[in-house]
């Protein structure tokens, strides 16, 4: 980059050091990066690209990807790494409005060949790629968690149908219709998930902002990224659990209801 960087990115903010200076092999480092590898403190030096840098700042950017990134000059690294040639640049209009026109003078440049895009969609479409494995593998654990606790529900129901069904035949003597002893055991089920679920959110907690890292597929560069525990997620978590307990639960509920009372009471 150049020194234009600091002032078109106005969200990267040097939280330790000073600036790289122009006409040396000077870098800073992404905050998200620092501490997850060696020689990235303040005075170190990194060796890559056949050269040794020295770590003069790190920097953040309100936790977007540019944490991820080690940046320095670009008459420094251009020479080592992809010669005199740039491969992407960045600019910020003065308004946003003429985005469209100046997207039509560049890609009607017949002296350049260039694709414009806005930045959000440029990342976006540089993260898809990361995002459906991403999506895909939670889908896939997700299923497997979710047809083991199923499971558990249905073995947890069972026993208790099984021990409690001289109870069962008291309720129904009593005259209890089996669509009562069917909702009975299905809200025990919930509330045994919706416990579970709470105990899930809670163990949950201690992940939120443990940063870890994976390789973004499109670029094939590190991204770092955060975990993040949200309210929305807490609550979509105990709404699965529910879900999952009430379904887990459900073929012992009705057995218990359709109980013949005789059998309950020789059990």
């Amino acid at each position: 980059m150049s020194d234009q960087a600091w002032v078109v990115r106005t969200n990267v903010q040097i939280v330790e050091g000073q600036r790289p200076q122009s006409g040396r092999a000077e870098i800073c480092v992404g905050r998200r990066i620092v501490g997850r590898f060696l020689h990235t403190g303040i005075g170190d030096q990194l060796h890559f690209a056949g050269r040794d840098w020295a770590v003069v700042c790190h920097f953040s950017a309100g936790g977007s990807a540019f944490e991820s990134e080690i940046w320095g000059e670009n008459e420094q690294f251009m020479p080592v790494f992809r010669g005199e040639v740039f491969q992407s640049i960045t600019f910020r209009l003065r308004d946003a409005a003429g985005y469209e026109e100046a997207k039509r003078a560049l890609e009607g440049d017949q002296r350049i060949t260039v694709d414009a895009h806005r930045e959000s969609d440029f990342y976006m479409q540089q993260s898809q790629l990361l995002s459906r494995i991403l999506r895909i593998l939670a889908m896939v654990i997700t299923s497997i968690m979710a047809v083991g606790a199923i499971f558990g529900a249905v073995n947890t129901m069972y026993a208790s149908v099984a021990s409690r069904a001289p109870e069962i035949a008291v309720l129904l003597t009593l005259g209890y219709r089996p669509v009562s002893i069917l909702a009975s055991f299905l809200v025990e089920s919930a509330i045994i998930a919706a416990v579970g679920g709470l105990i899930g959110c809670l163990l949950s907690l201690p992940i939120n902002g443990i940063v870890t890292s994976t390789t973004n597929w499109a670029s094939f560069s590190e991204i770092a990224f955060s975990f993040r525990v949200t309210p929305l997620l807490l609550a979509v978590g105990m709404g699965f659990a529910v879900v999952m307990g009430v379904l887990g639960g459900f073929f012992p509920a009705l057995r218990a209801a359709r109980l013949p009372v005789i059998q309950a009471l020789r059990a």
